[in-house]
């Protein structure tokens, strides 16, 4: 039986306007892989992708929800996540060659990251570095 990366747990969503086109930029520029797209025509209803190091994101096309505006994501380009990853220069090189819109270069951080932060089509950020979060404590003991 095959393994990879586990499924993720917790799944970051946003809304597009234009959600077809801001997948083929996600893939093409940062390196996710599209798992899978629900929809027809222009309209996504559904789109799962991974990010190849673990975890990924849940996306579909902007539209009004039964529940109302309080129950949607946010809008289109009001997204922002920090995406671990062993090679920011890689993903940085790769951005930079797709066209991605920079808005920070990469650095180094005081508290040990080498990052960079881009902007998608639709103004979502997109920061991308080698932190992966404190330390966590020991699960409890039962």
């Amino acid at each position: 039986m095959e393994t990879g990366t586990p499924a993720p747990q917790v799944w970051p969503t946003l809304r597009a306007a234009d959600a077809r086109a801001l997948i083929r930029f996600l893939v093409e520029a940062f390196g996710f892989q599209e798992i899978v797209t629900y929809g027809e025509g222009d309209f996504v209803a559904h789109a799962e992708l991974a990010w190849p190091e673990g975890g990924g994101v849940m996306l579909g096309s902007e539209r009004e929800t039964p529940e109302g505006a309080e129950a949607r994501p946010g809008r289109p380009g009001t997204f922002t996540a920090y995406v671990v990853t062993a090679d920011p220069d890689g993903v940085h090189a790769r951005a930079v060659a797709a066209g991605a819109r920079i808005t920070t270069e990469l650095t180094e951080t005081d508290y040990g990251s080498r990052d960079f932060a881009a902007a998608d089509p639709e103004g979502n950020r997109w920061y991308f570095g080698t932190y992966p979060g404190a330390p966590r404590p020991p699960a409890a003991q039962d």
